[in-house]
């Protein structure tokens, strides 16, 4: 059973829907909206401050959201996909966007809407991503634009697959 945890007084809310998967952790200050899928040892850690996920989002396996005391805060909008392994640390993660496997996300960063972060990436302190581009490497940077409807399709259909494979696990409970 996944570690639901309260801390300083605030207990996690969880939309409805959503999968959370049997080893995944969830800590304090945390808001998850509808259709979410939380993976296999991800952890979403609010003990410090707050961590707002959307609807249709999936935290993938191994990823670490935590934010820096009393000063950054996590926001994530609707459609987001986070990659296996990704680290998102106090920072602003836009609607459609994609944060690709293994990255790295610090404080005060901004993914824009649409937006990818290719896999591998380190995205520093306060960097702001335009919507729709695509960034790449350590440090991250500017790759290419992206036609705003091909971001949509491609990361779209990514979150609504997560939303299948959720109910996958879902139907054997």
């Amino acid at each position: 059973m996944a570690i639901i945890k309260s801390v300083r007084g605030f207990t996690p809310q969880i939309g409805k829907n959503c999968f959370i998967a049997d080893n995944a952790v969830i800590v304090g200050d945390v808001i998850i909206g509808d259709n979410c899928s939380i993976w296999f040892s991800a952890v979403i850690r609010g003990d410090v401050n707050s961590i707002r996920i959307g609807n249709h989002v999936n935290i993938q396996d191994g990823a670490v959201l935590h934010t820096l005391y009393q000063k950054s805060t996590i926001l994530i909008g609707d459609y987001v996909s986070v990659g296996h392994n990704v680290t998102i640390h106090g920072a602003t993660i836009r609607d459609y966007a994609l944060v690709g496997m293994g990255s790295t996300v610090l404080d005060y960063a901004k993914v824009g809407e649409g937006a990818i972060v290719a896999a591998g990436a380190l995205v520093l302190s306060k960097t702001e991503i335009e919507p729709y581009t695509i960034w790449a490497g350590v440090p991250a940077k500017f790759v290419k634009e992206m036609e705003q409807e091909q971001s949509i399709e491609i990361n779209q259909r990514i979150a609504h697959n997560y939303e299948m494979y959720a109910s996958w696990y879902q139907q054997e409970e």
